[in-house]
């Protein structure tokens, strides 16, 4: 797939593996969409950034949605690209935490269901483009959980799972659907889990995506993910011990 000239829409674009993604993108000649719900960060963000527009808008509040549809469709026709990078995480024991099912059910909405929803917005307009793409930001969890993320690590596999089914669905179509894996990551929102000491660097995140656009490699597991991967599928259970850091 092409990585330049391309309108390019990016949830949770204003920080983090977003930020980095669209400063990647913004340099190689796309005209950039960066979306996230605080207003200042966005144009702090913005103004770091060639060829970009920010629009303050939460992709797990429906109003928001429709009014963010509405302003691309109208705005931003052209629009082929969609990387759903906005998320939720809160670190819990399962066990001696208190709002276990509604910490569960925001990592859920905002990791999975508002990313359904607002595929199916855009799909319409998408396959109409000659070439389009669809990414979605999954995570190394995705295969095997942590005890302390277990629940944002079920509403990744939920979206691993729909990527694989969506990219089927659309396989005679002009959209790619990539699925992007980082391991730990060392941003701000990682923080809470050691991603400042453990983490890889966004920036390296945003590279392997763009390398693996631009040769149509649908499932991007960077750096470690891709040998945590290889011991899922041969020992799942060792994967589990591995991601829990169990002897």
């Amino acid at each position: 797939m092409k990585t330049s000239e391309n309108t390019i829409l990016i949830t949770g674009g204003s920080a983090g593996i977003g930020f980095e993604i669209a400063k990647q993108l913004s340099a190689k000649n796309n005209h950039v969409i960066i979306v996230g719900r605080n207003q200042e960060r966005l144009d702090a963000a913005a103004a770091q950034l060639q060829n970009v527009t920010a629009i303050k808008a939460d992709v797990s509040n429906a109003a928001d949605v429709d009014a963010l549809v509405n302003k691309l469709k109208s705005d931003f026709p052209q629009l082929n690209v969609v990387i759903n990078n906005a998320g939720a995480a809160q670190y819990n024991t399962l066990i001696n935490d208190e709002n276990i099912f509604d910490k569960a059910q925001a990592e859920m909405f905002t990791n999975y269901l508002s990313i359904v929803k607002l595929n199916e917005k855009l799909l319409s307009s998408l396959v109409k483009q000659p070439e389009a793409a669809i990414v979605n930001v999954s995570s190394i969890v995705a295969f095997a959980p942590s005890i302390g993320l277990a629940t944002y690590a079920a509403s990744k596999a939920a979206l691993h799972s729909y990527t694989r089914a969506l990219r089927l669905a659309l396989k005679d179509s002009s959209v790619k659907v990539f699925e992007l894996m980082p391991p730990l990551v060392n941003t701000e929102f990682s923080a809470e889990i050691g991603g400042a000491e453990r983490g890889i660097p966004a920036s390296q995140v945003a590279d392997e995506l763009i390398a693996s656009l631009e040769t149509d490699n649908y499932e991007i597991r960077v750096a470690g993910t891709e040998q945590f991967y290889r011991l899922y599928l041969s020992n799942p259970d060792e994967a589990l011990k591995a991601i829990n850091s169990i002897k």
